[in-house]
């Protein structure tokens, strides 16, 4: 976020197991164009909006010069389809399973989930952000095999804002995002459509992800080196790919443009910002547009968030200039010396949407939920648990239909821990540090400061939120639209695997 600091970076992987390894930084940058994804807009079957997306193998091309890699998608293409749809007109997805039924990354069948008798390829499709019933939501145990496939109904009762949809089976969410199961999805509504915010080719989609690669140009996932359980705490890759290319270019004209961003990366945080110092403009986050436009000079994105954010290219005609993480550079703007065609009346508005704070006292009930790793002797994370609880164990999270509760997710871990709730979104209340060495012994929570306010970018509907290290982080949010089990998990795949990740049941 603008303020914050770095999250704390998740722990070194391990040294290498497998194949020799391709090192992508020394491959030639910006040397291929940014592919975009294709749109696809839901067409009328028997008197409903559908949409078929079919999960197959493919191999594609990630660099000018590295081979085909094979990889999974939801669609012909290294990028699943960005489906766009309307606020208030429900649309269903037919999921099509056309995998192969041998999975080509490391399964751990000693996680929850998987195991003997469990097939290698299974899959759920969840919709991330979406207000769903709980059959449709891509509950982790509601997985489906190769040749099979499942029809899920989504409302979309819900403001305009980048959705996105990836894999969520038990066991395999981190590998089957991995290996490409991720899209997409722009829901758009009258408070948007009145804004003369950048559309068409100047509304530019873009999904950050990192990914480690062999010398023919595989894709690799690193293992712990314990055959009977080769799961590993973070998973951090040297190759950075943007829209399925690494370091690719991108050519703008002198004008402003809109780009919706995406961190589908299984563990890393992007730290992004402009080599020539321009601030970044941010009008919407998970949930929809801002209040109003935030500059940023540089923007945090953790695991699973989305930033909407306007770039003015005018006054780079004829330049290059490079969208970073950090000071590395991942994608080139070349600018054009002047417009296509005569500039639009695309600008940045001063207001954008009405959002009201969510008053404390609206809650009735207060949630605290501590975020545990737990190591074994050699100091290696074995686990990772929310409030001590494995989930398969009973749900103790019971929130009443259309009541308000705050949930405090209290951090005594090194790592940020990218906090998702299913079914909801929520306004982030505050954070606090504290003395995590008291916390962990029993003590009572001494606390180090005083409560800082959510930064001016999150101050919009968020369904992520970054959960920094020795910190409570505070969140209000309503349980609105349907009763049913969903979940809440931390968003770094491998944590969220092994098995910080519990159900919740919201009760009539």
């Amino acid at each position: 976020m603008a303020g914050m600091q770095m999250p704390a970076a998740p722990t070194p992987n391990p040294p290498r197991i497998g194949p020799p390894m391709l090192h992508t930084l020394a491959l030639a940058p910006f040397v291929d164009a940014l592919p975009l994804p294709e749109t696809i807009r839901p067409t009328l079957q028997n008197g409903h909006r559908s949409v078929t997306l079919t999960m197959q193998e493919i191999h594609a091309k990630v660099h000018r010069d590295i081979p085909p890699t094979r990889m999974w998608s939801y669609g012909p293409a290294a990028l699943g389809p960005l489906i766009e749809a309307r606020s208030g007109e429900p649309l269903q997805i037919r999921w099509v399973n056309n995998l192969p039924t041998k999975h080509f990354l490391p399964v751990d069948c000693s996680l929850h989930g998987c195991g003997p008798g469990i097939p290698e390829v299974r899959t759920t499709a969840h919709l991330h952000g979406a207000k769903t019933a709980s059959k449709d939501d891509g509950y982790p145990e509601d997985w489906f095999t190769p040749g099979h496939s499942r029809t899920c109904t989504y409302p979309l009762q819900q403001d305009a804002t980048a959705l996105w949809y990836h894999d969520h089976a038990m066991g395999l969410t981190r590998l089957n995002t991995y290996a490409g199961l991720f899209g997409m999805f722009l829901l758009r509504d009258h408070v948007e459509d009145a804004l003369p915010l950048p559309s068409g080719k100047y509304e530019v989609p873009l999904i950050l992800y990192d990914r480690d690669f062999a010398t023919d140009g595989q894709l690799f996932y690193d293992v712990s080196g314990d055959p009977k359980s080769p799961w590993i705490p973070e998973f951090s890759a040297d190759g950075i790919l943007i829209n399925g290319k690494i370091r690719p270019f991108f050519e703008v004209e002198p004008r402003l443009y809109r780009f919706r961003l995406l961190n589908t990366a299984n563990s890393r945080f992007f730290l992004l910002s402009l080599s020539n110092g321009q601030p970044l403009t941010q009008i919407g986050t998970d949930q929809g547009l801002l209040a109003s436009p935030v500059e940023l000079k540089r923007l945090i994105l953790g695991c699973a968030e989305r930033a909407d954010i306007l770039i003015d290219f005018s006054q780079s005609a004829g330049q290059t200039l490079h969208l970073r993480t950090g000071s590395f550079d991942i994608l080139e703007f070349r600018v054009a010396k002047q417009t296509a065609a005569p500039a639009t009346l695309a600008s940045i508005p001063k207001t954008l949407r009405s959002i009201e704070r969510i008053p404390e006292s609206a809650a009735t009930t207060t949630r605290t939920l501590a975020l545990y790793e737990y190591k074994d002797n050699a100091e290696r994370p074995m686990v990772m648990l929310i409030n001590r609880k494995h989930w398969h164990e009973p749900v103790t999270e019971t929130p009443k239909l259309n009541s308000t509760e705050i949930w405090e997710f209290v951090n005594p871990t090194e790592d940020t821990h990218p906090m998702h709730l299913h079914l909801v979104r929520f306004q982030v209340l505050d954070r606090r540090t504290f003395y995590t060495t008291d916390y962990v012994s029993g003590k009572k929570t001494h606390f180090t400061a005083p409560a800082s306010p959510p930064e001016p970018n999150e101050l919009g509907w968020k369904d992520t939120v970054q959960c920094p290290p020795g910190t409570v982080t505070r969140i209000i949010v309503r349980f609105e639209g349907f009763t049913g089990k969903y979940l809440y998990h931390c968003h770094i795949l491998e944590h969220e695997s092994n098995d910080m990740m519990r159900p919740f049941e919201v009760i009539a």
